[in-house]
């Protein structure tokens, strides 16, 4: 029974730290919408906070998966939040300087303190994902488990959006330091996330330390890289990135630039979150049955013709789409073309593939399970790629033109799953 209490302890942790990386993690999206909006800045510029944060998945992924293996998860997960709290911080810093007296400054600053933030969901991802496998055994019960922090994720994006929907209702004139309430909310997350975990039982997963032990960094790196449907499933999750995050960020842009008041967007567009959360709620109900490669193959097909509607769909035919105003709990319709309706469903697909693609790719890792988790952390830096690919492409060709972007990524997911994620042999060590 102890055992058991101490496990629930852990999944619970894991779980809030879950959400809690997607309400932080989120908050990039709404910001490129006040960045865009202090000049004339290109889509590719927008996309800065992004930058910031998803860079740092390159320059921490590995290093995280380091300290936990010489720290364990306990004590590596409270440092990311110490990291976590100094790049909120720092954020919230920048919008109390004078953005027109020196918007670059601002902007420094703003990036900088992406950045940490961007260590801090690094390490705390390095923490949870490998964690919740293991706490739940693995295979498909691994898999339900991640699910189930999906729907606890999906739904702290959902309430990003919302609130920044609520603090930028005027785009013309907001400015960072209209976020402040949102980064001051992050800051507290982070604080109490600290207390409860730093008082909280973690049993940490069996070490394989003499396995491992004899191995230099570049020899574990190089191990988890030889197994061929881990190193295909790295660059999965790369592009994975540029469909979870690219969609609702360029369907944000794209109705604000119809006209749309932002305010409203942003309840559209956290409809997009909700769909990956009712997805990821299926996921967890269904993961103990469904194979993660049934799951992939389905919802990157899914994405396909849904990313491809989209794009085709006539312009001048427009459908109500629903959202909820939370500050008077009444749900409100907006006229949107039925492409950006059909781009808005494509959460659910999103919704299980994170967990079902890292599922697949560790499968067989033995020692190298650890740095192979770092590693995958360090492919997360692919959004900061493709939201500059996508923004590149739609500065030239327009929004619904960039869309290529994600069809190309899906398409790839769906040969890793019929074909890339097949184990071709384990670690027998």
């Amino acid at each position: 029974m102890a055992q058991k209490t101490k496990q629930w302890g852990a999944i619970i942790v894991m779980i809030a730290l879950f959400a809690m990386i997607a309400f932080v993690t989120n908050l990039c999206t709404p910001m490129a919408t006040i960045i865009k909006n202090q000049g004339p800045i290109s889509n590719v510029l927008a996309q800065i906070g992004n930058y910031g944060n998803f860079v740092a998945y390159l320059v921490m992924g590995i290093p995280a998966g380091l300290l936990i293996s010489k720290y364990g998860y306990k004590k590596t997960a409270l440092g990311g939040l110490v990291v976590g709290m100094v790049g909120i911080a720092i954020q919230w810093f920048s919008g109390q300087l004078n953005a027109q007296e020196n918007l670059g400054l601002v902007f420094a600053v703003y990036l900088a303190g992406a950045f940490i933030a961007g260590l801090c969901m690094a390490i705390l991802n390095s923490v949870v994902n490998p964690m919740l496998n293991v706490l739940g055994g693995g295979g498909n019960s691994g898999n339900q488990l991640i699910q189930l922090g999906g729907v606890f994720n999906s739904s702290a994006a959902v309430a990003c959006y919302i609130l920044m929907g609520a603090l930028i209702a005027d785009v013309s004139k907001a400015r960072i330091s209209d976020a402040s309430p949102a980064l001051l909310i992050a800051f507290a997350i982070f604080a109490i996330a600290f207390v409860v975990i730093l008082f909280t039982k973690i049993e940490e997963p069996v070490k394989e330390e003499k396995e491992s032990s004899t191995l230099t960094t570049g020899q574990l790196i190089a191990g988890a890289l030889g197994f061929r449907h881990f190193a295909l499933g790295a660059l999965a999750i790369f592009l994975y990135m540029g469909i979870e995050v690219g969609v609702p960020n360029f369907v944000q842009q794209d109705l604000v630039a119809q006209g749309i008041p932002v305010a409203t967007v942003g309840l559209l567009v956290a409809v997009y979150w909700f769909m990956m959360l009712v997805g990821r709620f299926v996921g967890a109900s269904i993961g103990s049955k469904v194979s993660s490669r049934a799951m992939i193959t389905a919802v990157s097909t899914a994405t396909l013709v849904l990313v491809l509607f989209g794009m085709f769909a006539p312009s001048d035919v427009l459908v109500n789409f629903p959202g909820v105003n939370w500050s008077t709990l009444e749900l409100i319709w907006q006229p949107i073309p039925l492409g950006t309706f059909s781009l808005l469903l494509v959460g659910l697909c999103t919704s299980v593939m994170w967990g079902a693609i890292f599922n697949l790719a560790v499968e067989g890792l033995g020692r190298f399970t650890a740095i192979a988790s770092g590693i995958f952390m360090t492919m997360v830096f692919g959004c900061a790629v493709m939201m500059a690919v996508q923004g590149y492409v739609a500065d030239l060709f327009g929004y619904n033109a960039s869309f290529w972007v994600v069809v190309f990524c899906a398409a790839y997911i769906l040969f890793y799953a019929l074909v890339g994620s097949r184990v071709s042999r384990r670690d027998e060590a």
